[in-house]
């Protein structure tokens, strides 16, 4: 099992526990779980590198960015990240920051996706039918079969999702590095994670021209000329300013969501912009 022998059972549990409680107290629009990852790795930092603050200190400021996942199902992805930190411990310096993050972006965004459609989107609604079925006069059955079942179910698949993460990062990581194709995993999770943020911008960034060309009886949308030519250019514009403002500007979200809100405001009253 390779790096995860650093880590103790309890070390896995507790881990496991953290990611479950904090994954969506601790989200913020900056970070989203981002947070949550970072505690995770806090609690076991000293089974990991003891006595030694300075790998610690690494070891967390690497997970500084940005991590959104299906909580439930997405519980894997914690978990292979515990486990590639682990075989990192182990001695393994050709696993680099950007190996680990890469591989986090390009498995945060499937596991998203299918945990949305399987949990939320289809077992809880379920679940809350037959609760609400249970309870047709406000009857404590409901609430209380709901949460018993949720919890039953959830509570396995998660900690099998999670130690079975711990296990395939460490030997993923393994199986990488003793194949020598680090760099070509790497570049293919960076192309996943690229397309996964992409598609996040183009569904739900909005960027509307509001400009409109007006001659007699010709009438010319400028947004609708934009979207024949290249689909979404503006919100594509808007990402790389974002990107070169926070990455090579080092621009904080916040200062750079304020010049966002002004761009907007003022673009609405000047008619630039639209709704």
């Amino acid at each position: 099992m390779g790096g995860a022998k650093k880590l103790s059972k309890s070390a896995i549990r507790h881990a496991y526990w953290d990611w479950m409680f904090y994954n969506l107290s601790v989200q913020n629009f900056e970070r989203m779980q981002g947070p949550a990852i970072i505690k995770m790795l806090a609690d076991v930092r000293e089974d990991l590198y003891p006595g030694d603050p300075e790998a610690q200190q690494e070891m967390l400021e690497r997970h500084e960015v940005f991590f959104n996942t299906e909580p439930y199902l997405g519980s894997i992805v914690p978990g292979i990240v515990l486990g590639m930190e682990a075989s990192k411990a182990e001695g393994n310096d050709e696993i680099s920051p950007e190996f680990i993050n890469s591989i986090k972006t390009a498995l945060m965004g499937p596991f998203a996706g299918i945990g949305d459609s399987l949990l939320p989107g289809t077992l809880i609604p379920i679940l809350l039918s037959i609760a609400l079925g249970m309870s047709p006069n406000g009857e404590v059955t409901g609430p209380i079969f709901y949460i018993v079942v949720f919890l039953a179910i959830m509570l396995p698949l998660t900690w099998f999702l999670f130690s079975y993460g711990v296990k395939a990062g460490a030997n993923a990581a393994e199986l990488v590095l003793s194949g020598g194709i680090k760099d070509k995993v790497t570049r293919a999770a960076e192309v996943v994670g690229l397309i996964v943020v992409g598609a996040i911008c183009a569904q739900y960034a909005k960027f509307n021209i509001g400009l409109v060309y007006t001659s007699g009886d010709l009438t010319i949308n400028i947004a609708d000329i934009l979207d024949s030519i290249f689909p979404e250019l503006p919100v594509l514009i808007i990402s790389f300013v974002t990107y070169w403002l926070m990455v090579k500007k080092n621009w904080s979200a916040g200062k750079t969501m304020l010049l966002m809100l002004v761009i907007s405001i003022v673009g609405y009253f000047t008619t630039i912009l639209t709704v």
